[in-house]
């Protein structure tokens, strides 16, 4: 929220204010839809988290034209990150890490948004402040260790695992992106986006992290064989598809988003989650559906701030 005396937030009221009714109101809309949108992602001080992040000076990993700034700017990366939650579910070691000690299971929107401000911040935050958000990342996943009910040990620093869950987000990213995107990425721009992340997941501890789309799909294929769902998993895409904490008027939108996300996984996929049956039923029009919600999300969200200044 701005703070009083905000002489852009005061120039767009006089502006409102001289609009017919009809234009008031609908930009009214515009700005509750907005605001609701941003709580949800980036959490209690959405504004000042956006403007520390993009406003911030000093040097940038990513510059202006990089992929991987074109793909999280885009209302598309709702679907994305929706669907990478569930794909990522589906690994039975990687999601008892997460059940027993992320807080998903007490705060999973928590979760979501601690999710979404790391990403906006390697993604468009300053080099200092990406290496201190990955520095926080990395000593979580030092501390968390344990052992699933099926008796198989684990740690959230191990290789593997930290490849399952980067090669699942990349993948939906993506392909949520080519599909919603208000501009998708011919090849060349695919394989330099898939390299973009790989930058970001070898500071977080991920070896050999594919730097091609080719390498992305094969590395995926090697992971379907560990993957099948389990308690936790049918939990999880429970609580995301069919009782997410939304008011009322949100829900169907957010049906339509959440039919979107499953129809962009992998049919395999989808074919070992436990879909809820507004899900099913909404799977027919998930891509119109997608399509809409994203147009509406894109028209809602507020502009990103102004860059801070210099590129790494």
């Amino acid at each position: 929220m701005e703070q009083p005396g905000d002489p852009a937030r005061e120039a767009d009221e006089r502006d409102a204010l001289s609009r017919p009714w009809p234009s008031r109101a609908l930009t009214g809309l515009k700005a509750r839809t907005g605001e609701e949108l941003l709580l949800r992602v980036a959490g209690p001080g959405a504004r000042q988290k956006r403007a520390r992040i993009h406003q911030a000076p000093g040097p940038r990993r990513f510059g202006p034209g990089r992929p991987i700034r074109t793909v999280h700017a885009d209302a598309s990366m709702y679907v994305g990150g929706l669907a990478a939650l569930l794909l990522q579910s589906l690994h039975p070691v990687a999601m008892a890490a997460v059940w027993a000690h992320s807080g998903f299971r007490g705060d999973p929107w928590g979760r979501l948004q601690r999710t979404s401000t790391f990403l906006a911040v390697t993604t468009f935050g300053t080099d200092d402040d990406a290496a201190q958000a990955v520095r926080r990342v990395r000593a979580v996943h030092e501390r968390i260790r344990g052992t699933t009910p099926e008796g198989v040990a684990y740690e959230a620093c191990d290789p593997h695992l930290l490849g399952w869950v980067h090669l699942a987000e990349t993948a939906c990213f993506l392909r949520a992106h080519q599909r919603y995107g208000r501009r998708p990425l011919d090849r060349a721009g695919q394989d330099a986006y898939v390299a973009d992340m790989a930058t970001v997941a070898r500071l977080l501890g991920v070896e050999e992290p594919p730097g091609t789309c080719a390498e992305l799909t094969a590395r995926l294929a090697r992971y379907r064989g560990e993957l099948r769902p389990t308690a936790p998993s049918r939990a999880t895409t429970d609580y995301l598809l069919a009782h997410p904490p939304l008011p009322a008027a949100l829900r169907v939108p957010y049906a339509l988003l959440a039919a979107a996300a499953a129809d962009l996984l992998p049919r395999w996929a989808r074919a070992r989650l436990a879909l809820p049956l507004t899900t099913r039923i909404l799977l027919p029009v998930a891509r119109p559906g997608g399509r809409a919600v994203t147009t509406a999300i894109r028209w809602a969200t507020p502009p990103l701030p102004n860059a801070g200044t210099g590129t790494g």
